[in-house]
């Protein structure tokens, strides 16, 4: 190694270092600000939480996220308290863009989230409904791969009609899936148990799971943990109507640790804190506990905080993600040169959540079926695409990179130019109105309606006897979402096939990225 090369890693072996003995003094700083007086006879412990991670490295151009700065959050807290647990309260499995890639011939689906959070020692993690995306065979390796605990009284293995518990399968030995669970913290001489609960929102359905009421079962398991411990904790995955209703229903509960929602909240409904952090690690809930053994009496102190570019990232857990993003950008490296390229800079968030994007024209939504439109230099009449086929589930706000658009739209796939009668584009469209809430709710450009409730192309009623050219996936075309819509329906015209992939048609990701360079 040449003396010039020994300086350079000394430096940068110098700012790490640096890095890190500032975000140590931060964090104690804030185990003082947010944090209790040690009394003695006393217990103390602490909860990280986490909801609704979908990517392990960080996003937004890595400001914010990132597994290995949380496993370093973690691992101060560790020292700060050895009573510590690592929690996630649902959503890890899917969607990623990861997860749709294929390794050794198999799409890994989840396998890298299942990875990293065991190297960074979760303890329990709740059943989301994005778990269910993955077909049952698909969740039971990820089961089978887990270290960690899962947990919800609601959901059931559906086998043949019977309802059992989910399970991994450990040396061959079925170990079913916690309904509750139980935590025992220690001072040394007193101990207290900490029990949980959990329900998963009936909002994924899938005939391999059967969804039970979630506020009976939140009640039973409730009842089930009185009596056998000190302290009764929510760790669930539901709507903060259906949090809210269970703190109404279960007074006594003094913390839910929530997911499904996106963005951070913190409410008091009665003596319950109902507590949510952000979407994909751009922060994290750290909650302080006081317990008095002798008096029963229970104090939480909560902090929401931020994961960002001040927090270095751990070791350890850091040579897991940056395994799992060498292949993911091997792979992305084959379509688009330069994934990390920041493409466009919001103006207004754009929406591309799940339940928006399946049941309303969001911007998001537009962007991809106008670029779609472009990719063919706008000499088509309308383009139109299925919402189920936008997976990322969240709100891009601040700088866009290619990397991005890759997590909206992970499958991919060519933007095909058909040309189809106007009766059968009525049919697909109204099909496809018809569907809401659904993946086959179609986002459209070019397309609108008037007050009568007729189809418009370009503000004009379409002519059911004239044809029309739009844009559309190769996926839509393939009757998965709109069983009619297949080459063979006789109101299809015409089928043309993007050839090359130097076509910008050739991958409807390629035609966003394009699309969005050019408007920035």
């Amino acid at each position: 190694m040449t003396f010039l090369r020994k300086l350079s890693l000394l430096f940068f072996v110098a700012l790490f270092l640096n890095a890190c003995q500032s975000f140590q003094g931060l964090m104690e700083q804030e185990a003082k600000e947010y944090g209790f007086k040690k009394a003695p006879n006393k217990i103390y412990f602490t909860i990280l939480q986490l909801n609704d991670v979908y990517e392990i490295a960080p996003i937004q151009g890595g400001k914010f996220g990132g597994m290995a700065r949380v496993a370093s959050i973690y691992k101060q807290l560790q020292k700060e308290n050895p009573n510590t647990m690592l929690v996630l309260a649902g959503d890890f499995l899917n969607p990623s863009l990861l997860g749709t890639i294929k390794v050794n011939g198999e799409r890994i689906r989840g396998k890298q989230m299942v990875e990293v959070m065991n190297a960074m020692n979760f303890d329990l993690v709740a059943f989301g409904n994005h778990e269910f995306d993955l077909s049952y065979p698909n969740l039971q390796k990820r089961l089978n791969e887990s270290d960690f605990e899962w947990l919800s009284a609601n959901v059931f293995h559906n086998v043949d009609g019977k309802n059992t518990l989910f399970h991994k399968v450990i040396n061959g030995e079925k170990i079913p899936v916690r309904e509750t669970y139980i935590q025992e913290f220690s001072n040394g001489s007193e101990k207290v148990e900490v029990g949980f609960i959990s329900v998963c929102i009936p909002s994924n359905p899938k005939d391999y799971v059967t969804y039970t009421d979630l506020y009976e079962e939140a009640k039973r398991s409730y009842k089930e943990l009185e009596g056998k411990t000190d302290i009764i904790l929510g760790l669930t995955h539901v709507s903060i109507e259906e949090d809210r209703d269970i703190a109404k229903m279960l007074p006594k509960l003094p913390l839910i640790m929530g997911g499904h929602e996106h963005t951070n909240s913190y409410e008091n409904i009665g003596n319950t804190i109902i507590a949510k952090a952000d979407a994909n690690a751009k922060t994290v809930y750290i909650h302080r506990f006081e317990y008095d053994p002798f008096t029963k009496e229970l104090k939480v102190k909560s902090q929401l905080k931020t994961v960002d570019e001040e927090i270095p990232a751990d070791t350890e857990v850091g040579e897991v993600v940056n395994k799992w993003q060498e292949i993911l950008a091997n792979k992305i490296k084959e379509i688009i040169p330069n994934p990390n390229e920041i493409i466009y800079k919001t103006i207004e968030p754009l929406d591309a959540r799940d339940t928006p994007i399946r049941s309303i024209q969001t911007n998001m939504g537009e962007i991809v079926a106008e670029a779609m439109s472009n990719a063919y230099n706008n000499k088509v009449d309308a383009a139109f695409v299925n919402g189920g086929s936008i997976r990322i589930d969240d709100v891009l706000t601040g700088d866009i990179s290619a990397i991005d658009i890759f997590r909206v739209l992970p499958y991919g796939g060519a933007v095909l130019k058909v040309k189809l009668k106007g009766s059968l584009l009525k049919e697909v469209l109204t099909f496809g109105e018809a569907a809401a809430g659904t993946g086959a709710y179609l986002q459209r450009y070019n397309i609108s309606k008037n007050k009568e409730g007729e189809w418009l192309i370009d503000n004009k009623v379409i002519d059911e006897n004239k044809p029309y050219t739009v844009a559309t996936s190769d996926y839509l075309l393939k009757g998965f979402d709109i069983p009619f819509l297949k080459p063979s329906n006789p109101g299809i015209l015409d089928v043309y096939v993007p050839k090359k992939a130097t076509e910008e048609a050739s991958d409807v990701r390629k035609a966003v990225i394009n699309f969005l360079k050019a408007q920035s």
